[in-house]
């Protein structure tokens, strides 16, 4: 599509991207980027409003609802006890300008509404982002991250990352930090389905290169969000995503032994934008 998620996918062919997306350290701003804020809110206020009376979201809120709350009983589908209340958005792109974008970050925001996180629990980034995109997101409630994690977020307690058409880097990054039965079991995504990133692969490069999320790929819990034809190009190919621990421990056990971080060697366009490394 014209406008997508590509800022954090295709690094190689925007180099100036992440310089482009800092938005200044001064806290003070001028009279344009206050207009800007406020029209870019007012454009997402817009488009949550208008996205709440389509069938799509009725069809993710009762799917996910059920999938992710606990219901009068306790039980839900998420594991261990503890309830969810962290957030993670990576890669949204300019959603001032980009409808696509704009329809991805209104979900997210009825998603939380529905599944009773708080916006402030949500931390957003992507390197593309202007300064009055910054401003806007803080104003509806999100936590806005000022360095690039590269997906490498460690998880402590029940988190979910929204990761709406990202690189197979950042997938793989999360991964590999968190890379142990009891930690992978914490995490929920929604975002590409893994059994279609590999259906795009040949199978020794997806092995090679993304090798951890090669080894999960078996043993997820894939679970298909509807989309419809006129939001194919903002919501296609996106699951609910779930890693059970008894399907974890299925794998052998040398296959947790020492995980080495991800280099990337043989990859020539990596789909996500690297933080600059300190000479």
């Amino acid at each position: 599509m014209a406008c997508n998620n590509e800022e954090w996918q295709v690094a190689g062919r925007r180099k100036g991207a992440a310089r482009r997306g800092q938005h200044p350290s001064n806290p003070k701003l001028d009279s344009h980027q206050v207009s800007d804020c406020k029209l870019d809110k007012q454009k997402m206020t817009n488009a949550m409003n208008e996205l709440r009376g389509e069938d799509v979201w009725m069809e993710w809120r009762d799917l996910l609802s059920k999938r992710l709350l606990s219901n009068a009983s306790g039980s839900s589908d998420l594991n261990g006890d503890a309830s969810l209340q962290h957030c993670v958005c990576y890669g949204l792109g300019n959603f001032a300008s980009c409808v696509s974008s704009r329809y991805q970050l209104a979900m997210l925001l009825l998603l939380l509404e529905t599944l009773q996180i708080p916006v402030g629990s949500c931390s957003v980034y992507d390197p593309v982002f202007s300064a009055s995109e910054c401003d806007a997101l803080k104003e509806l409630g999100f936590t806005v991250l000022t360095e690039n994690e590269e997906g490498k977020r460690p998880v402590y307690q029940p988190t979910l990352f929204y990761l709406m058409h990202c690189g197979k880097a950042l997938y793989n990054n999360l991964l590999w930090r968190n890379w142990t039965p009891q930690t992978l079991q914490k995490i929920i995504i929604i975002g590409n389905r893994f059994h279609g990133i590999q259906e795009r692969m040949l199978q020794r490069e997806f092995e090679r290169d993304y090798s951890f999320l090669s080894n999960v790929t078996s043993v997820c819990d894939e679970t298909p969000l509807p989309c419809a034809p006129r939001f194919m190009d903002v919501f296609n190919d996106t699951a609910l995503i779930q890693f059970p621990l008894e399907k974890l421990n299925k794998l052998p056990e040398t296959m947790w032994i020492e995980p080495s971080e991800p280099l990337y060697q043989h990859c020539q366009d990596l789909e996500i934008i690297q933080r600059e490394r300190k000479s």
